[in-house]
């Protein structure tokens, strides 16, 4: 079975350029009332960070690829600037949006917390997006992924994360974290809010390699393998 190019499968998979919807006023409003909370009910939390792979002193590479479930965006960015950026004095944080309207409203979250959003998701722009989050690699940025964003199956790795990790050669870093006090909403994914003075327990996973040549069976081997230890370091 003949290997597959990430970065020409990519292109043949453009047809034309896709706008994502920007934020409207009351969108960014809703930001900024997100980011005051979420900033004030963080401040309050007691973290602890569980690394048995030794990630967090590792020498051997920079920059990262940041995998982490859809429902625990809330405090990904505050626990990434308070832990993760410090591993190499990272010029700061790109992570995939998606490119649709409720996609408009994390974009300008994402701004507020000083993430550069990226815009696009399996279903709309994704191509796009991903030679995008690869132009930040380059400038020395890290890389943020919601693998099962941004409709699910909840807990079900797509694809996007080992293009991403063959198309850049960064590393692909399992993230979770466990609140012991939270709201966890009836989406689809369950999305978890943290409430103050919660205990949050960081995990970080086995760091995965993926090489630039795949063969399909390979690539699937490795999405099964990063899915299980996503879900391995995940407790709800």
């Amino acid at each position: 079975m003949a290997a597959a190019n990430p970065q020409s499968a990519i292109r043949n998979r453009q047809s034309g350029i896709v706008v994502p919807h920007a934020p409207k006023w009351h969108q960014r409003l809703a930001a900024w009332l997100v980011w005051v909370l979420v900033s004030a009910v963080a401040v309050t939390i007691r973290y602890r960070v569980i690394d048995p792979h030794g990630f967090m002193t590792r020498k051997d590479f920079s920059q990262s690829i940041y995998c982490i479930w859809h429902n625990r965006l809330a405090l990904c960015v505050k626990i990434y600037f308070a832990f993760s950026q410090k591993r190499h004095n990272s010029p700061g944080l790109a992570g995939l949006v998606s490119a649709s309207k409720d996609g408009a409203l994390l974009s300008a979250i994402f701004q507020r917390f000083g993430v550069q959003p990226v815009r696009g998701s399996s279903s709309r722009r994704g191509a796009q997006a991903l030679l995008e989050l690869s132009s930040w690699g380059e400038r020395g940025y890290d890389l943020a992924i919601t693998p099962d964003g941004p409709r699910g199956p909840r807990y079900v790795l797509a694809d996007g994360a080992i293009t991403l990790a063959q198309v850049t050669g960064l590393p692909l870093v399992p993230t979770s974290y466990h609140l012991n006090w939270k709201i966890q909403l009836k989406s689809w994914d369950k999305f978890q809010i943290p409430l103050p003075f919660a205990r949050c327990d960081i995990s970080v996973g086995k760091v995965f390699r993926v090489p630039r040549e795949l063969t399909d069976a390979a690539r699937q081997k490795f999405r099964a393998e990063v899915e299980a230890e996503l879900r391995a370091i995940t407790r709800d």
